[in-house]
């Protein structure tokens, strides 16, 4: 029978602590980041506005600064009566 003093060779009390701090220095020196889908990036896209309507935005404005801009009060109504109709 062998007998095995307090010195043995496979046994380390500290092999938990020093595994944490070991664990902690990898969490550490991770950075934060980010990855975009596809998807997301053809929704940004999307979002753009389409030169035309730019064009047509711009025509509006214009109108609107120099008083060239007339609002039709019947066409408006009957767009309000169908949006609020439409529950």
């Amino acid at each position: 029978m062998k007998i095995n003093g307090p010195n043995q060779t496979n046994f380390n009390p500290y092999k938990n602590q020093m595994q944490k701090q070991a664990d902690y220095k990898n969490e550490v020196n991770k950075k934060d980041q980010i990855e975009i889908s596809s998807q997301a990036k053809q929704l940004q896209e999307n979002e753009k506005p389409h030169v035309q309507r730019a064009s047509y935005v711009q025509e509006i404005k214009n109108a609107v600064e120099s008083g060239e801009y007339k609002v039709n009060p019947e066409r408006t109504a009957e767009k309000m009566i169908d949006f609020w109709s439409k529950k």
